[in-house]
Formats: structure tokens, sequence, C-alpha cells
């Protein structure tokens, strides 16, 4: 296919080539088309979802006209730069103004490294209104004559079989949700088998009925998962990280008795009315300042050049599980956050992240990551270092236990704090340095009033 720009007209024939979507991404699986052939697009229409290393990502049209060919099948991944649509601009409406150099200005919300992100105040998510059930009367009437979805929807109906257009949607503008097309899954439907990668046939899955309950589970012992989108990328990253970084690790136990005091009397007062005080923000706060005390643990390693880049802003990932898999948005400016602040953003950005609303914007950019595998009851852990990073914090889970305190024996607040480094660039005193002032603040919360 021969190279061309983005919009050079060629019979009124434009392409789109999928864009540049953020820091060293390479290319992006597509989710889902929102437009099919011969359908009418307008400018900034959203035409297809697509899903990178760090987020989904709505992509807009750069111009308007007739859809004349897709050129990329759901599930396939696509190289930046690769044609997606062809688009005959055979309409009135202006198509998106072009660069000095011809080719189509940079999409919002994604682009290349360097952006500038200007920091506003987000608002505070809603509950999201519960589910509809479905109905059979008609097809949902959404955009062009196609049934408005979430990519995870679309994916969950393309596996059960299920046509969206029968299916009432609960969510933003009517969209139907993965829970829409769990409710219109009648109960005596199975399954579908998901076909073979290989191009094999896949024989049915016989079924064994327990003859004291009657309930039927399916023989097979085993079951295979194909890998893609987040999960993919992320294995690929933590597989580079583990062969690239040499890591190590330390630990300490502490009594954050203090800590957990001040969080309840903090949760009466009027400034965080409205928030929800969890310990992770304390221990974001008190991170913060130890990174401006040992700004070494705040770097990264440039391979290229051989030098270690100090950074004098913290970019401060949180670690998110959701159901696509691990994702770590980031505080832009995290350093210049109060208490307050961080409350409200570490929220945000959690529930952001498992809605499936970050952008790539979220997502890169990470200087320092905390990792909180206490919500998941478990005591402590040995976290990877994210690729680009020097160290990542683990907080583990925060219970009451024998302690001695004031050479008693009593019941305490007591957790460990984890710390995981590139000893490239950090050896085992800075690190242990600063995780004992990490510690110590949380020991003693009210000394972060003079580090602050």
């Amino acid at each position: 296919m021969e190279d061309r720009a983005p919009e050079e007209d060629q019979g009124n024939i434009l392409e789109f080539r999928l864009p540049d979507l953020g820091e060293g991404l390479a290319d992006a699986e597509l989710v889902s088309w929102s437009v099919g052939v011969g359908d009418t697009v307008q400018l900034n229409q959203t035409i297809a979802d697509v899903e990178t290393a760090k987020a989904v990502v709505s992509l807009p049209s750069p111009f308007s006209g007739t859809v004349v060919e897709l050129l990329a099948q759901p599930g396939e991944t696509v190289a930046v730069g690769a044609p997606l649509i062809r688009v005959r601009n055979d309409l009135s409406v202006p198509s998106a103004p072009e660069s000095a150099n011809g080719r189509t200005s940079v999409l919002v919300g994604y682009g290349p490294e360097g952006e500038t992100v200007s920091r506003r105040r987000r608002p505070v998510p809603t509950e999201p209104t519960a589910p509809q059930p479905s109905s059979t009367a008609g097809p949902v009437e959404q955009g062009a004559g196609r049934a408005a979805a979430t990519p995870g929807a679309r994916k969950l109906a393309k596996e059960l079989g299920i046509d969206l257009w029968y299916v009432a949607g609960s969510g933003p503008d009517g969209a139907v949700t993965v829970e829409d097309v769990r409710a219109a899954v009648p109960v005596s439907q199975p399954r579908a088998v998901p076909t073979p990668t290989d191009g094999s046939t896949a024989p049915p899955t016989p079924a064994v009925t327990d003859p004291d309950g009657g309930i039927s589970r399916p023989a097979s012992r085993e079951e295979r998962t194909p890998i893609s989108g987040i999960r993919k990328r992320t294995a690929a990253a933590m597989v580079a990280s583990a062969r690239t970084i040499p890591q190590a690790s330390t630990f300490v136990t502490i009594d954050c008795t203090a800590s957990m005091e001040l969080l309840d009397h903090l949760r009466t007062t009027k400034s965080f009315e409205g928030l929800v005080l969890t310990p992770l923000a304390l221990v974001a706060r008190s991170v913060l300042a130890a990174l401006a005390e040992y700004p070494g643990i705040n770097a990264g390693w440039d391979e290229a050049h051989q030098e270690i880049v100090t950074k004098h802003y913290v970019n401060l990932g949180i670690a998110v599980a959701t159901e696509r898999g691990l994702l770590v948005p980031n505080l832009k400016e995290a350093q210049a956050l109060s208490l307050r602040d961080l409350c409200r953003e570490i929220g945000w950005l959690a529930e952001t992240a498992r809605s499936g609303g970050a952008t790539p914007t979220d997502l890169r950019g990470g200087t320092f990551t905390i990792t909180n595998v206490g919500v998941f009851g478990v005591d402590a852990g040995v976290p990877l270092v994210n690729p680009g990073e020097a160290a990542i914090l683990c907080l583990g889970s925060i219970r009451k236990r024998p302690w001695v305190f004031r050479d008693e024996l009593a019941v305490r607040w007591v957790t460990t704090l984890g710390i995981s480094f590139d000893h490239r660039m950090i050896d085992g005193e800075l690190a242990s340095r600063f995780l004992a002032t990490v510690a110590g603040l949380l020991e003693d919360p009210l000394t972060l009033l003079s580090r602050m």
C-alpha cells in the first residue's frame, strides 16, 4: 500500500491512520468499531475504540464523509501509522485542520510525549445507574443505526452470541454495559465455546451431571484464555522489568496506631467531610515528604546515555486492580498536593481506572509507585519495579496485633512496608533510609507538619 498522509485527497477518498497514542506505544488493539461501511461520519464523531497498554481510547474522526472501507478487524493489533479506515469526503462539513506538514493535527486527549498537561479539579464520581431489565421490544436506537455499548460489553456479547440491538442499555446516554449483557443471557443459555486461534476446530466440551444435585459442569479439567490487551502488555512489561532491572527489596514492620487515630479524628472534621479518608492517602503524603528528603529514589535510568535521571517533580502512581488487569494511573505533580487533595484525587483516579475511563495521560509518566496489597488481606509483598522508575513501595494489611509498647505488651495497629528498588541507581543504604523515614512519619504522623 502506498504511503501517504492521512488526509491526502485521492479521488475524495481520505485515509485515517492510527495516531500516536502516548509514550513508547508502538501499536494498539482494535476493540470495536462504532461505524460500518456505508455509514455517514461527522467531524470528531467516535469511530472506534482501541486498547493500548495504558487504556481504552475512543478515536474521533478527523474528517467527515461516508465510510468506504474498514481496514482492521476487532481483536487485531494495529501499528501506529497504519491505516484504519477510508472515508469518502463527499459532505460539506469541514474536516480537521491540517498542520504545516499536511498531516492531521494531533487528536484531543492523546499525543506524543512532552505535551503540557494542565491540572484541573476533577468532578466527584457519582454512583452508576442501576442496570435496567433487558427488553426484546426492539433495538436500541443509537447513532447511525448501531447500538452504543462499552468495549467490554461488545466483547462479552460477541462471546455469548448476544445481539446488542436487543439489549437495553443502562450506561451513559443509554450505552449497553457489561452488566446489561449479563442480564440479557437466558438462564438456560450455555456459554459459547471460544474458537481456537490456530484455525483448528475445537470439539464441544461434554457436560457432566451431578446425580445428587443435577448440576451440570464441564468435564474438561483445563481452560485456556487468550492473553490480549492490558494483560498481554502488562506481562511484557513485567518480564522486561525482571530481565533488565537488578532488583532488591527491604521491609519494615511498624506500629501505626497514631496514624489510625489521626485518621479517625480527621474524618470527623469539616475539612474531610464528604471524602473517604483511607490510610493509603496518609501513606502517600508520607512518601511524598520522604521523596523530598531523598530525591535519588525519584529517578529513572536512561539506558541509551547511561545516565541516572533524577526528577524534581513527583507523578505518584497508584496501582489499581481492574477487570482488565493491573493499571497504574498517576497523580501529576503530586508533591504539591495536601492530604485532603490526595484523598480526593486517589479516590477519583482509582474509580476512573476501574470504570475504564483512565486516559493515556493518566497512565503515563509515573516517577514512583505505591501498591496496596493490604486491601486483599495480605501482610506484605515484593512488587516488581515499573520500567522507567527506580522504586515501588508496598503497603501491607493494617491489623490489630500484640506489640510491645512502652515496655508493655499491648494491642496496637501494625503494618508492614516494603520497597523494591533498582540496584543500579539505589543502594541498600539509601533504600533503607528512605523506608525508615516513611515508617517514622507513619509512627508519629504529627511530624508530617514540619515537612509540608
